[in-house]
């Protein structure tokens, strides 16, 4: 049976060719360039600079700018109500942080002392999302320029500026609004729509892999974009509701994909090119009001869009009532009268709750301490560093690990090299700047040129985010402090301190076990499997709460798939068991899609297993899931199934799971 490839990995043709992991961290991402963002942030930076400029206090509008920068740097939320807590909420915590920077200011070791609480409040935080993650980031951030750059005017100067440069950003943001409102959540829900499509087409194929990672990816932005309003909304606004209702009517096309696919390899029964065509009329008339009336086509017009030619086998009748289902919830002229069916999303819990279970697992969360105490000694250490040796605006030092260190930006080793190199880069640029550019109105233009390259360039990976970050802060630095081409090598040096900071503090001195750091979380995802395979077939089984497990378990194998990237970019022996390892996370998935197909199978009239058949498949997953968790080199093994059952309905899966525990790694080092 075809299998996803293994990474590619580079092969070093000369001994004097960079390694492996670092042709891997510099290769650029692709993905589109945010032309919106990069029009806001050439606004918003500018602006700032030069209403301080003609006020006569370029300094004032170099510190908001400095805010707008912060701002540029979490623009990247979809839906508009996310930009509110995406910008806004951080800017609060920046605020703090430069106030409370600016109180210790040349207050020696309690200076140091106090950016280390701060450090490891922050590191904490972020541990427990992408908005508090940002937060944490700028509460640190702003506290280090603020215990490292005296702030003109009174103490509450600064942190005004400031988070009006971030929410100008934010203000620029919002200008679509009253004519966009839900249009990102549609677009979102339809191109969920179109990645099913594009799945059922792979079917069969060894595309099919690649196709099911993008419809995970596709579904999890999705749900975090629908499910960030649902709590305060739902039942109340229909546009939210109908989005749901449309999210729930896919969960049954996507559990039938897994059987067609299985139709199409052992069966030679390929899928009618009228189905996945179907899904795109459906993701048509998402994208334009969420029912086929809407989108023009009349009452019924939806339907009829679906339909597919007479159902032959058990996969293509799956999908065939799956489509139709979709199709007539597309067509409800009433979006309120879905409240009451089946919720496959499932509601999250209150706003208040949610904060009291973060605050309460920040606290009691080991990970998070670790995080924490693991960032607080790196700042420690570059404050108290900076103390002791007479280095003038040395601030940068603890900036550069802040940078380092977050914990959702990557490997931390690869973050440090990527780090020093393209600060190397931005330099560069800076220099030339500093010492052709007079200070005044040129600036203005300048900044206009080099605020884009920031949203522009982070899309293409973190160094050559750094490289376009790091000209805008010299000149704001230099704004604010006048010392020309003398920032450009001292922060050079600062860069690299930092960077040796975070690489030896941060890195060496806690070295995250590879068991701990994948492994186990990869034995529990096979864990989780082996629980929703009893599940799937058990008697009385929920099938809302089926499909909430299944989603559950794709998403979090994302999640380790997105680790297993980051591990891929250090240098052995880490990188090398990432790629050894990476198969076993694709078996994993296969295995999914198995028991997601089997079911679908008996749903529509195939034999059901016997007791012991699955409880024989969920015993095999466990054993594999101990043995994860004790091995740190994957070893061959073998399962010890007594059932030979070829005709029957889990044969496909025994087949996973064989192949699963035969995995072994060629690479022992």
């Amino acid at each position: 049976m075809p299998r996803e490839p293994r990474p590619s990995r580079p092969v070093s043709l000369s001994p004097l060719a960079p390694p492996d992991w670092l042709v891997r961290s510099l290769k650029p991402q692709s993905a589109p360039i945010p032309w919106a963002a990069v029009a806001r942030a050439s606004v918003a930076m500018a602006l700032p600079l030069a209403l301080g400029i003609l006020a006569g206090q370029p300094s004032y509008g170099a510190l908001a700018s400095m805010g707008a920068l912060s701002g540029v740097i979490g623009d990247t939320a979809d839906a508009y109500r996310m930009r509110i807590f995406n910008i806004a909420v951080p800017q609060l915590f920046g605020a703090l942080g430069v106030t409370l920077g600016s109180l210790v200011f040349g207050h020696g070791w309690v200076a140091v002392g106090a950016v280390t609480l701060v450090a490891l409040v922050s590191g904490m935080m972020s541990t427990i999302g992408a908005v508090a993650s940002v937060s944490g980031l700028l509460l640190l951030l702003n506290s280090v320029v603020g215990a490292g750059l005296p702030m003109p005017g009174q103490w509450w100067l600064a942190p005004l500026l400031m988070t009006g440069g971030g929410l100008l950003v934010l203000a620029l943001a919002l200008l679509a609004w009253p004519l966009r409102s839900g249009v990102p959540e549609r677009a979102a829900v339809a191109a969920s729509y179109r990645s099913v499509a594009a799945l059922l087409d792979a079917a069969g194929t060894d595309a099919y892999g690649e196709a099911r990672t993008a419809v995970t990816a596709a579904l999890n932005q999705s749900y975090d974009l629908v499910l960030a309003r649902r709590t305060r909304d739902h039942g109340r606004n229909p546009e939210l509701v109908r989005l749901v209702a449309q999210l729930n009517a896919l969960t049954p096309v996507i559990e039938a994909a897994p059987a067609a696919d299985q139709a199409a390899r052992h069966a030679c029964v390929r899928l009618p090119a009228e189905v996945p065509d179907a899904v795109r009329a459906l993701a048509a008339a998402v994208e334009r009001g969420g029912t086929a009336h809407a989108a023009g086509g009349g009452p019924g017009a939806a339907r009829a869009a679906a339909r597919i030619p007479e159902a032959q086998d058990h996969a293509t009748r799956a999908l065939d009532h799956a489509v139709l289902h979709a199709a007539e919830t597309l067509e409800d002229p009433d979006p309120l009268g879905v409240i009451e069916t089946e919720d496959r999303l499932g509601r999250p819990a209150a706003l208040r709750v949610r904060a009291r279970r973060a605050a309460r697992n920040v606290v009691l969360s080991s990970t998070s301490w670790r995080y924490g105490l693991r960032l607080a000694l790196c700042i420690g250490i570059a404050q108290a560093l900076v103390s002791l040796v007479d280095v003038p605006r040395s601030y940068w030092v603890a900036l550069t690990v802040t940078f380092v260190l977050k914990p959702d930006f990557g490997s931390v080793f690869s973050r440090a090299v990527l780090r020093a190199l393209g600060t190397a880069a931005g330099l560069v640029v800076a220099a030339a700047v500093l010492a052709e550019v007079p200070h005044g109105w040129w600036d203005v233009p300048v900044m206009m040129l080099l605020a884009p390259l920031i949203p522009a360039l982070t899309t293409r990976g973190y160094g050559y985010q750094t490289a376009a970050i790091t000209p805008v802060i010299l000149l704001l630095s230099d704004i604010l402090n006048h010392q020309g081409l003398g920032l450009v090598v001292p922060r050079l040096v600062d860069s690299l301190i930092g960077c040796g900071i975070a690489l030896v503090a941060g890195y060496l001195l806690w070295p995250e076990s590879w068991g701990t750091r994948i492994g186990d979380r990869l034995a529990d995802a096979v864990a989780d499997t082996a629980r929703y395979v009893e599940c799937a077939f058990g008697a009385d089984g929920d099938p809302a709460a089926r499909a909430r497990m299944r989603r559950g378990l794709y998403r979090d194998l994302s999640a380790i798939r997105s680790e297993f990237q980051r591990a891929l970019t250090e240098p052995p022996p880490t990188g090398t068991r990432a790629a050894a390892w990476w198969p076993l996370v694709v078996a994993v998935e296969r295995i999914l899609d198995a028991t997601t197909a089997a079911r679908v199978r008996i749903k529509h009239g195939a034999e059901a297993p016997a007791e012991d058949e699955v409880a024989e498949v969920a015993q095999e997953l466990h054993a594999l899931a101990t043995r994860l968790r004790t091995s740190v080199h994957l070893e061959k093994g073998r399962t010890n199934f007594r059932t030979d059952n070829e005709a029957g309905v889990l044969e496909p899966l025994r087949q996973e799971v064989n192949a699963a525990r035969a995995l072994a790694s060629p690479r022992t080092s």
